[in-house]
């Protein structure tokens, strides 16, 4: 290795390093103003750089290891999906999108991975040859960029990221694969062993799940795929990337159908103390590759570095405002909040809601659709009211 490169992903994983991913940019930006529920497009990269450049350095400076491009669902069906116009082309987001996450990823040690997700035209059933398309023009900017690795990340069918790994490989670079599926296996029931199966015969190095899920249920799914690949002799590495929310009600289709999504899930977010736990059992079950999804602050992932600061050998920066399981509480004026600055303590509080009439869990929606459903095909057109009131009275209906 030439002095001063960086090691690369394979490089650190092969070496038994852990690497810590980042949060996530799409719930983070809408909530700062720079992303549009709904749609849930990155042309923020574009827009808005300023935004998408501070939250990389927050991540940074919280520990992560990765600068994820945002270029979630930036490919041109998603970007022009029921009548969302656009400023700027999904070239511009994307390079714009490579640009910033390179821009940060020197500014420390971290590399750069661009990241292709599933598309509207899957779910519409076009065919192979059109989705790989799809694919391939967002990998030809991450190609032009020099990234050093790619993620096909948020697939909820497996055959869709198989198509989306078999274009990533081609390009010579490390390949990961993360699906948001939960241990019910993909939405066509494929379980999670065979979905990890599929995919490493597809070209993938690194294999997991991101999204959908919570820790415990991510890390569940995990180890269900590990297990799998190992059976079939096999080798790959692991990452888990869940939801900063807690999700125990949810069924195969995970967060989207909990009657809170996307606007009142704040009931349900994760305390760092959670993510402490949760870093300790990803490491555990061999995963080497431990990050966040929606819902992960900066604080959350500084959280996974400083529990696992032992085995990685340092703190990041922002450990530098931040007192080891509450030890800054010591300097607080309040004798029975200085009382808290102990490990015992926040390991075991069992937070409140403040929410005196609320339940602790819901009902999730069930509409059991999936590919090839009519409700799931896509149009440029934006939805009509006749279509909203049809998707109103069924809702209704099964209240």
């Amino acid at each position: 290795m030439a002095p001063g490169a960086k090691k690369g992903i394979l490089e650190r994983l092969d070496g038994g390093e852990i690497v810590i991913g980042d949060g996530g940019f799409v719930f983070a930006l809408e909530k700062r103003g720079y992303v549009k529920a709904g749609p849930w497009t990155p042309e923020a990269a574009a827009e808005h750089p300023e935004a998408v450049r501070q939250l990389h350095r927050e991540f940074l400076r919280a520990g992560s290891s990765v600068m994820q491009t945002f270029t979630f669902y930036a490919s041109d069906d998603k970007l022009e999906n029921r009548g969302h116009t656009q400023s700027f082309t999904g070239q511009q987001i994307n390079e714009a999108a490579c640009d910033l996450a390179r821009e940060v990823a020197d500014e420390g040690d971290a590399l750069v991975a661009g990241g292709v997700s599933q598309t509207p035209g899957y779910l519409s059933c076009k065919s192979e040859d059109d989705v790989k398309a799809i694919f391939k023009k967002q990998t030809d900017v991450f190609v032009e960029k020099n990234v050093d690795f790619l993620i096909a990340e948020y697939y909820e069918h497996v055959e869709e990221a198989e198509w989306a790994v078999q274009v990533l490989k081609s390009t010579g670079k490390p390949v990961a694969a993360t699906l948001c599926i939960g241990p019910e296996g993909d939405l066509n029931g494929v379980s999670p062993g065979d979905c990890a199966v599929r995919l490493v015969k597809a070209g993938a190095h690194i294999v997991g799940v991101n999204c959908h899920f919570d820790p415990e249920t991510c890390v569940k799914t995990v180890k269900m795929m590990k297990e799998g690949v190992e059976k079939a002799g096999l080798k790959a590495h692991y990452m888990c990337q869940p939801l900063a929310y807690h999700t125990p009600d949810c069924n195969c289709q995970g967060f989207i159908d909990l009657p809170e999504f996307p606007f009142g899930l704040e009931p349900r977010i994760l305390t760092r103390w959670d993510v402490q736990k949760y870093a300790r059992e990803a490491y555990n079950a061999g995963i080497r590759y431990i990050g966040g999804c929606c819902g992960f602050e900066p604080y959350h992932i500084r959280a996974l570095a400083e529990e696992l600061a032992t085995e990685r050998g340092f703190l990041p920066a922002g450990s530098e405002k931040h007192g080891n399981w509450g030890a800054g509480l010591e300097m607080h004026t309040k004798p029975w909040v200085r009382a808290r600055a102990r490990r015992d303590y926040w390991e075991t509080l069992k937070p409140a809601s403040g929410r005196p009439l609320c339940p602790s869990m819901a009902s999730p929606d069930g509409w059991g659709v999936t590919k090839g459903h009519a409700d799931l095909m896509q149009q440029k057109e934006a939805t009509s009211q006749e279509q909203l009131k049809a998707l109103f009275d069924k809702a209704n209906k099964s209240q």
